[in-house]
């Protein structure tokens, strides 16, 4: 394994930051191992590495759909979560289940077919969702750690009554501006022709430029890189720098005797403010290989690719590793939050109950669903804490 393959194509790229890699790379890897070792019934790394992939992939989709779509669930289901910093993390899980539902999936393909299968206008569409769902996760983020910032800056401002309006219309903004970015990308993908030599196949493939341009691959790469990455972490910086600034100036100006609502305004939208910062470290963490690759890649693969056994598995980790940001945010907050947390458990308590409280006959059909709507409406009565608080204080979340 590990030969250099002159004149193979492999588009750094195929759908901007979810797609860089495709069937031919995996199979042609595959192909130098056949050609130097002969496989037995007990040996067959080809199998083990699909078999790898694609249970990888079913459970990033599968948990990532659970903990968004609980997510999501608990905030529209509970009147006290839907405060302003909740609508920005619940468009965040918009955004991730876009990503789950389209990016990994066509990602899934590519490694067990060499064409792309779904057609022009399916080039086009999942270029331009892709797209939008990573701009949104970024773009969100950045936003939010805006309202944090001006959310600690300004303690004792009070929640106007159009502000979870105000909030609505900023997150709707995002999802603008993400499509906005993403419609070039929409209307220059398209599906080219390339050619492997060696073998003398001719396949298709989906991409925002021909590989012959190789300015564009290298120009695309950076301003991908810039946009998606670089200037918004650049952005969240600056703010967080400056809420570190105004939290350390008001540990000394803010007496307590005088100020003890401010002071615990204050604390708890550190606390709001330090979750925010682990999300942007997550996205940051998650999406950074991905995007070297595809640096690399543009600025390399203009003659030949690199098909040795350790590119491939740099590319399958950094493929899992970008796709997984979309479902760790849910058990983040998990982690990180003591109500979300109770909530989190409730809803799948009550998921497990229905599924196993069902009678076999009918009397007694809807007798557990009263008792678990009673128990779950009095302990709903007995958690006030949001899942990131921003204007209330409780007992409980003092205590987090």
């Amino acid at each position: 394994m590990g030969k250099e393959m002159s004149q193979v194509y492999l588009h750094p790229s195929n759908q901007t930051l979810c797609a860089a890699t495709n069937g031919t790379e995996l199979k042609s890897i595959l192909d130098n191992e056949t050609t130097n070792e002969k496989w037995t019934e007990d040996s067959f790394p080809g199998l083990e590495i699909l078999c790898t992939i694609y249970v990888t992939y079913a459970v990033i989709i599968s948990v990532g759909l659970l903990g968004n779509a609980i997510l999501i669930k608990v905030f529209f289901k509970i009147k006290s979560m839907q405060t302003v910093p909740n609508i920005f993390i619940t468009s965040l899980a918009f955004g991730d289940l876009l990503l789950l539902l389209t990016c990994v999936p066509v990602d899934a393909t590519r490694y067990i077919v060499d064409t792309w299968i779904f057609g022009r206008i399916g080039c086009k569409l999942l270029s331009f969702i892709q797209l939008t769902s990573v701009g949104v996760s970024v773009f969100t983020l950045t936003v939010l750690s805006a309202d944090r910032y001006r959310a600690i800056v300004k303690p004792l401002e009070l929640q106007t009554s159009d502000a979870l309006l105000k909030t609505c219309c900023k997150a709707g903004c995002v999802w603008i501006v993400s499509m906005v970015f993403a419609i070039p990308e929409a209307v220059f993908s398209d599906l080219y022709s390339f050619s492997n030599p060696e073998k003398n196949v001719t396949f298709e493939a989906c991409a925002p430029y021909p590989v012959s341009e190789k300015i564009l691959q290298e120009v695309h790469s950076l301003v991908c890189f810039l946009v998606f990455y670089i200037v918004p972490l650049a952005v969240i910086s600056v703010y967080y720098f400056l809420i570190a600034r105004t939290l350390y100036k008001s540990t000394f100006n803010m007496p307590a005797e005088e100020h003890g609502h401010a002071r615990k305004q204050i604390e708890s939208r550190k606390r709001v403010a330090k979750t925010v910062l682990v999300l942007v470290a997550l996205f940051a963490f998650c999406w950074l290989p991905n995007h070297i690759l595809y640096l690399y890649r543009s600025f390399t693969y203009h003659t030949s690719v690199d098909a040795s056994t350790f590119h491939l598995i740099v590319t399958i980790f950094s493929r899992a590793l970008a796709f997984s940001n979309s479902c760790v945010n849910p058990f983040a907050l998990y982690w990180l939050s003591k109500s979300f947390r109770q909530h989190f458990k409730k809803q799948v308590s009550c998921c497990k109950a229905k599924l196993c409280t069902k009678p076999p006959s009918a009397p007694h059909s809807n007798s557990p669903p009263r008792a678990l709507s009673v128990t779950g409406s009095t302990h709903g009565s007995e958690i006030s804490v949001t899942l990131l608080t921003d204007y209330s204080i409780t007992k409980e979340e003092e205590s987090v």
